[in-house]
């Protein structure tokens, strides 16, 4: 567990947590850190498409005058918030202005807002010219910690989410916890579900953190937060390091996900993602103790935990057989063949594939209301 000390000790340093393997890059976490967004671009990329919600429209603007320097045209592009800025429609207006603008293998594309705005702006650079520079700004709790790292990036169609997407790995992540000081209560406990993620499948310190101080560990002012944040963010760093794309380690990080994002197709994406795999990770739990791997004790773990935050634990009874539809077209499944992560012990997560679906329909049974 980290001391009060070391905890403070951060409190105004920039944290550097370097992505190992090909193409690796460097996340920075601190506090009014986005002059690093210019040095992540770097002296070739001549225009550069910062794309943002419109919730940021200021802040955008703001960050073009610091970026467009030295004749560098910094062009915007307002996309819808949240699920409906991930379809190929919104991808192809940002398309347009890049085809106008006559942009080049040497420019670039920032993200600038919370998951669903990285993972477009990712989709758009991994697809413009086979490939261009690609900067993330997260503005969210789940931006930081999740959809900009990692380098997957996506858009939704209406067969399920991000099943449209390429692996594009940024030149660097900027994650200035002074942006998040203007996001809703709800937004925030919404992230902390994939923070929470982190520490059943890796960080049981995450875990421990919110149960001494839950206001403390959300509140983006306190070094406690920030904890949280990094620990998340290093534990995702490693994964993506070790497997880029997805062949072996990197599937823990869908603990929770192959039930949540299902709910999200049931729900037309109109729930928040940290809603979903909320209930996700209740579903894997008890999964998990079903099939004799985890104890009622770490079950209610989850359920005391994601409570805590405010975060849905059960779903209505009657939509199973709608899930399991969506879950059996889910990216995870292979071969015909349903995938779970799930838990033999707090932080020793493993793969269960083409359970029984008695066993599913047990565990859903346990969750629902």
């Amino acid at each position: 567990m980290t001391n009060s000390t070391e905890l403070d000790n951060t409190a105004q340093e920039t944290t550097t947590i370097t992505v190992a393997g090909d193409g690796g890059y460097d996340i920075f976490v601190g506090r009014g850190i986005l002059n690093l967004v210019d040095d992540a671009l770097g002296t070739a990329a001549t225009k550069v498409l910062l794309v943002h919600p419109p919730t940021l429209g200021a802040k955008a603007a703001e960050l073009r005058e610091l970026l467009a320097r030295d004749g560098r045209q910094v062009l915007l592009a307002e996309v819808p918030d949240a699920e409906a800025g991930e379809r190929v429609e919104v991808a192809a207006f940002c398309w347009q202005i890049m085809g106008q603008a006559d942009f080049t293998r040497t420019d670039a594309v920032i993200g600038f807002g919370g998951g669903a705005v990285t993972d477009l702006a990712g989709f758009v650079a991994a697809t413009w010219l086979r490939g261009v520079r690609l900067v993330q700004v997260p503005t969210t709790v789940l931006g930081m910690v999740d959809a900009a790292v990692g380098g997957k990036t996506g858009i939704n169609t209406n067969e399920g989410k991000n099943l449209v997407g390429a692996f594009w790995a940024p030149e660097a992540v900027v994650a200035d916890l002074d942006l998040l000081e203007t996001l809703s209560r709800n937004e925030i406990l919404a992230g902390f579900a994939e923070i929470v993620k982190a520490g059943f499948i890796w960080s049981p310190e995450i875990l421990e953190l919110l149960e001494a101080d839950v206001d403390a560990a959300t509140d983006p002012t306190t070094p406690q937060f920030r904890r949280c944040v990094e620990l998340a963010i290093e534990m995702k760093a490693k994964v993506v390091g070790e497997d880029f794309r997805e062949a072996g380690l990197r599937e823990i990080l869908n603990y929770g996900h192959t039930l949540g994002h299902a709910i999200e197709h049931a729900e037309r994406y109109r729930w928040r993602h940290g809603a979903a795999v909320a209930i996700g990770m209740v579903f894997a739990a008890e999964l998990s103790r079903l099939a004799g791997r985890l104890s009622d004790e770490a079950v209610q773990r989850h359920r005391d935990i994601l409570e805590s935050l405010t975060l849905p634990t059960s779903y209505p009874a009657g939509r199973w057989p709608t899930l399991l539809a969506t879950m059996q077209r889910d990216k995870k499944t292979r071969s015909g063949m349903l995938r779970f992560i799930v838990l033999d012990d707090i932080a020793r997560p493993t793969v269960m594939t083409a359970p029984d679906d008695s066993l599913l329909f047990a565990a859903y049974q346990e969750i629902a209301d």
